[in-house]
């Protein structure tokens, strides 16, 4: 475990792999930690000579938290579902996505293939519009262009999201079988989601970053018109079983990046069972590699 500093940002972060080799920074989504990027997950794409890089955001994990920062958040979403004023948010996207280019910075990586999830999408989208020089690839996980007319959400999905963690150890372990509702229906696995919600919570339980971060998404806008420009190879992957995260906005977010190819699973929900990732991570290494637009059938 390793702790730098970013543009004044503290930012948590693991490596693997051999540092001469191509980087892959992988960003994790709202309110999710560097461990949500599974260990092995991480070790395979390392094995095809990769040099992988997994890290907490701000206000996640062990990175700088953005203590006593209020946010409106009904005022937020609001503003972004029906229009009007946004209120003032303490960061937006460009500085979650700064963060990731200062720790790029400091291991002194020039180019990275971008991976993001779902907010970590965003992040590695906005990424692609500001500084696509420091880019050798985009992938956009089950993520969405920050267009509210192109977002689809289940309803009992959203009142989840909106519904603050639980402060006990004992009962945010046992909420875990709430997050069925956004999961692979067909993997998803009680036993082993307390597991990850132990480990969770006793690495860092930060609510209120959440709301944080929540805001940077919403804020930051609609970014239909920029990523129409983006001339990066790009992977959008999307689960049909997403609930979260509707597949429209993966077929929305493909249709717009000039040459984009997308990898739709029909048993992925928001979030990357086990069982799926010989094709995810296949796909990843194919499109790491890749010439030209891949055809998935």
């Amino acid at each position: 475990m390793k702790i730098l500093s970013a543009d004044g940002i503290d930012i948590e972060y693991e490596t693997f792999g051999v540092s001469t080799d191509p980087a892959v920074l992988l960003v994790m989504g709202l309110g999710a930690q560097l461990i949500h990027w599974d260990t092995s997950f991480c070790e395979q794409i390392a094995a095809s000579g990769k040099y992988v890089i997994r890290f907490d955001n701000r206000d996640s994990g062990l990175s700088y938290k953005c203590e006593g920062s209020e946010v409106d958040i009904g005022a937020l979403l609001t503003a972004f579902f029906v229009g009007g004023d946004l209120p003032d948010v303490p960061y937006t996207l460009s500085d979650m996505a700064n963060d990731a280019f200062g720790l790029l910075d400091v291991l002194e990586i020039e180019k990275a293939h971008v991976v993001g999830a779902s907010l970590g999408g965003m992040i590695a989208q906005t990424m692609a519009i500001e500084r696509p020089n420091r880019l050798l690839s985009l992938t956009s996980m089950m993520s969405m262009t920050g267009n509210p007319d192109n977002f689809e959400i289940d309803d009992e999905a959203f009142a989840l999201l909106l519904t603050p963690s639980p402060s006990s150890r004992s009962d945010y372990i046992e909420n875990a079988a709430a997050y069925e509702v956004w999961s692979s229906k067909k993997y998803f696995d009680l036993k082993r989601a307390k597991e990850v919600a132990a480990v969770t919570y006793d690495r860092c339980n930060y609510p209120d970053g959440v709301v944080r971060q929540l805001a940077a998404a919403v804020a930051s806008g609609n970014r239909e018109s920029d990523l129409e420009r983006l001339e990066i190879p790009t992977l959008v992957i999307h689960g049909r079983d997403d609930r979260l995260i509707g597949p429209s906005s993966g077929f929305r977010t493909a249709e717009l990046i000039p040459g984009s190819s997308l990898l739709l699973l029909s048993d992925m929900g928001h979030d990357m069972p086990r069982q799926l990732w010989p094709i995810i991570i296949g796909a990843l290494e194919v499109h790491f590699a890749r010439i030209g637009k891949i055809e998935f059938g």
